[in-house]
């Protein structure tokens, strides 16, 4: 970063810390992940420079012939991937995306049906303080509150009786397996689009570690980062019937010209995971999870559901004598990083719920196995019972720094 030290140290230097934090510490955010170098040159190249409104061959700028070609490279790659009759990989990521298949199927006031934000959905599955539950009219589902699995009754009986023109599907904190093939029963019996939104399972359904939604549903929107390990970027699947609503929906729709560096990237991360080793890479990670959640029940942590069958652990930790946010606060201090969150049903208010989520696409990336796992399971419960300790968190943070040490992760500089 010699460039960017001589014109703005202060950023560079931010830039160096938080290498160094990315580098010494446990990543446990279920949504992060780390890109490969390939991946980040195609996001720092000059393609950042260039315009280009419309779709490729129909542009409102001269000079896309190179463009075009990036971006048909990457819809070409997508539909491969995902076996999916149509692509679009405009959108700036997996929330306009979704807004995206709401405008293309909707008018304002219509309702659309998603799973609870406090039940392990997403602020854009039509929560109040989103604009997808303000400006449609949200019919949310819940998980069953036995078995903390999604109430697939609840669903049925929700969609005949409101009838939504649009049924989403998928979650941001839910640790099972959706059964795809029911709700697009459902959604075909009251005439809903029916979407699926898989964020952070598509690295999974590329790597065949998880059920593929792509046949059942007439939509899936998904992130290009998360378990895909791709740019930061949202990217469209879709039946070929729908692929001229999307397109207008996307562009012009909701946005302008696409961020065509973001796109270079996405084609590169798609390559990426058409490879043998990103397959082995997805089930890793299925691996990795179930190992953590079964590691931490043998320590005493009450896992949501009781486990996992992705990418993340769903963790209500109040049993420990803790809540959500200080527990992750010092989990943080201990070279630790995960995020606070709601468990279903919690009584607890959304910025100190209380659970917390764990995932595993970014330890194994760098290569974590079960012996790494159960350590880090070890450290948790560590701080669990020494949350008030900084001497402890401390320590535990210089033995996560050394571990890290000796699983250096993709696209970051060794120390």
């Amino acid at each position: 970063m010699n460039h960017l030290k001589e014109i703005d140290p202060e950023i560079a230097e931010l830039i160096s810390q938080e290498t160094t934090r990315q580098r010494d510490k446990i990543r446990l955010i279920p949504s992060e992940n780390y890109v490969t170098n390939a991946v980040l040159e195609a996001t720092g190249s000059v393609l950042t420079n260039k315009y280009s409104e419309g779709y490729a061959k129909k542009r409102y700028y001269e000079g896309q012939q190179l463009i075009d070609q990036i971006e048909l490279l990457a819809i070409r790659r997508a539909k491969a991937l995902f076996g999916s009759e149509g692509a679009n990989v405009q959108p700036y990521s997996g929330s306009p995306a979704n807004l995206a298949v709401y405008f293309a199927f909707c008018r304002p006031g219509d309702p659309i049906m998603g799973l609870a934000l406090d039940h392990g959905g997403h602020l854009t599955h039509g929560w109040g303080v989103s604009i997808t539950g303000d400006f449609f009219t949200p019919i949310r589902y819940e998980l069953h509150p036995e078995t903390h699995l999604i109430d697939y009754d609840m669903v049925r009986d929700l969609a005949r009786k409101h009838k939504p023109k649009v049924i989403v599907a998928g979650a941001t904190a839910y640790p099972r397996i959706i059964d795809f093939e029911a709700f697009a029963s459902v959604a075909a019996e009251v005439g809903a689009v029916f979407c699926v939104d898989m964020a952070h399972i598509a690295g999974l359904v590329a790597g065949g570690a998880h059920p593929s939604p792509v046949p059942r549903a007439d939509v899936v929107t998904t992130t290009t980062h998360k378990s895909l390990r791709g740019p930061r970027g949202g990217m469209i699947l879709m039946k070929k019937k729908h692929r001229k609503a999307i397109k207008k929906a996307v562009f012009p729709g909701l946005q302008g010209g696409p961020h065509n560096h973001t796109t270079a990237a996405i084609a590169v991360a798609l390559k990426e995971a058409a490879t043998d080793e990103f397959k082995a890479y997805a089930h890793k990670i299925v691996e990795n999870a179930k190992h953590l959640a079964a590691s931490l029940n043998e320590k005493g942590f009450n896992l949501v559901s009781g486990g996992t069958d992705n990418h993340l652990v769903l963790v209500d930790v109040t049993k420990l004598g803790t809540t959500g946010k200080p527990f992750a606060q010092a989990l943080d201090k201990a070279g630790i990083v995960c995020n606070y969150n709601t468990v279903p049903f919690d009584p607890r208010p959304p910025m100190d719920p209380s659970g917390v989520r764990l995932g595993t696409p970014a330890v194994t990336s760098r290569g974590f196995g079960k012996p790494e796992i159960e350590q880090l399971a070890g450290w948790m419960a560590q701080v669990a019972t020494h949350i008030d300790d900084e001497a402890k968190l401390a320590r535990v943070a210089e033995e996560v720094k050394e571990l890290c040490a000796g699983f250096p992760a993709p696209g970051m500089p060794v120390e």
